[in-house]
């Protein structure tokens, strides 16, 4: 596909807070080399029209440029596939040369028309103002979506009887095999094995997440399922609520938007910035802070280091932030001991020790004995839980091994911590 087939516009829809049915919210278009955006004039006429995200996007007339530093706006793109959606998007168009290609080759306008409208947030993107025909409605199999993965990462192209499959997995973020499927009264995300995992990620973000409830983190829910003798993690949807016979959205953006950086820019993001933006924008920002250091605690002492900006999120109600429940929280691979979080943590120390976390605890408004209280009952309920929650996921010895004590609770994560953090950690 030549840059000149690119599609130069995008209608943008919006679910509105107690509605279930979208309207058109504005038009996204090109200009250059940037995306801009116009309110549609019969949206700003509604008396309970919001805005798509503010300081961002305010609700006024006229065009509305993306911050200097960006090229379209971060709501709008936080609504966009990234990786593994870009991914199969490709693998649908150019089909065996689509393993040869850049995701960069398709611009952003492309891959908002071509992925699902069950995409994560309020918002979906069309070609017409007037008629909503949404993409990829409809029912399919766990089997369907783990053949859409397979396909994409072999290299391998999409038939047309998996088309609809193929829409439940291109609207979603992240890197990793994944798909929105929709299993009776609950919106489901599903994350599968991939062929370069060097071991059972799935399972080790079960019992993460599983762990991150026990310890006291608003975390969303999560199962595990064997689906033709693999692996499948299911995250409950927190942006869908079921009312009646119908499903309404909840606006959403991510931290990475919050910043007002890109993905280009993600290194400058930190929790110590992340504070000052709670403390000022969100709803009850006391507990909010309280939960964020509980996160940053238990991504430590998890091995979670992947705790990039856009794997942090706010509900946007139109006026106020409210941070959605926990996600994403994974053990990753190490090789060896000293680790560093995605996101710095304080100054520009991103180390992934508890040590810092106490160094950092006065801007989540927390005192150090506080802080401490907290890093402590978080080692006691996974010293406590690790067994139940390792036999509910079937972990072998092996997996168990490679888990504890290596990812989590690895010893790096108490270097210069206080004595009695070391005796806890010594329990293992």
């Amino acid at each position: 596909m030549t840059s000149n087939q690119n599609p130069n516009e995008a209608f943008v829809w919006v679910w509105l807070p107690g509605h279930a049915e979208p309207i058109v919210a504005g038009l996204i278009a090109r200009d250059g080399e940037r995306l801009v955006f116009n309110y549609g004039r019969s949206y700003l006429d509604r008396k309970d029209a919001m805005a798509l995200y503010e300081p961002e996007l305010p609700l006024q007339k006229g065009v509305l440029e993306p911050l200097a530093s960006l090229t379209m706006a971060g709501c709008l793109r936080d609504a966009a596939p990234d990786a593994w959606g870009r991914r199969v998007i490709i693998n649908r168009k150019f089909g065996l040369k689509g393993h040869a290609i850049d995701v960069g080759q398709l611009d952003d306008l492309t891959y908002l028309l071509a992925s699902g409208s069950d995409r994560i947030g309020a918002l979906d993107f069309q070609a017409s103002a007037t008629t909503y025909v949404p993409r990829g409605q409809g029912h399919t199999t766990y089997e369907d979506l783990m053949s859409v993965a397979d396909h994409v990462e072999a290299g391998k192209p999409i038939g047309a009887d998996l088309d609809l499959a193929l829409f439940h997995g291109n609207s979603i973020g992240g890197a990793r095999p994944k798909a929105i499927i929709e299993d009776g009264e609950r919106k489901l995300i599903a994350k599968f094995s991939s062929r370069d995992d060097v071991f059972n990620v799935v399972k080790g973000e079960f019992v993460a997440m599983r762990l991150a409830s026990i310890v006291g983190i608003n975390a969303a829910p999560v199962d595990l399922v064997r689906v033709a003798g693999r692996d499948v993690l299911l995250i409950e949807r927190f942006d869908r609520v079921r009312k009646g016979d119908s499903w309404h959205r909840r606006a959403m953006v991510s931290a990475l938007t919050l910043f007002e950086l890109d993905e280009m820019m993600a290194r400058y993001a930190s929790y110590e910035t992340l504070t000052e933006i709670i403390r000022h924008r969100f709803t009850e920002p006391r507990a909010t802070l309280l939960d964020l250091f509980k996160r940053l605690v238990f991504n430590i002492l998890c091995g979670n280091t992947d705790d990039h900006a856009r794997n942090h999120a706010a509900f946007w109600d139109g006026e106020s932030l409210t941070m959605t429940p926990a996600y994403d929280i994974c053990p990753q691979a190490r090789a060896g001991g000293e680790a560093g979080q995605a996101m710095i943590i304080i100054g520009s120390n991103n180390r992934s020790q508890l040590a810092v976390c106490l160094q950092a605890a006065p801007h989540f408004l927390l005192s150090e004995a506080e802080a401490s209280k907290i890093i402590e009952h978080q080692l006691v309920a996974i010293h406590a839980e690790w067994a139940k929650i390792a036999d509910e996921a079937e972990l072998t010895e092996i997996e168990r091994t490679l888990l504890w004590g290596r990812q989590i609770l690895n010893p790096f994560a108490f270097e210069g911590a206080p004595d009695a953090l070391h005796l806890l950690q010594a329990k293992s």
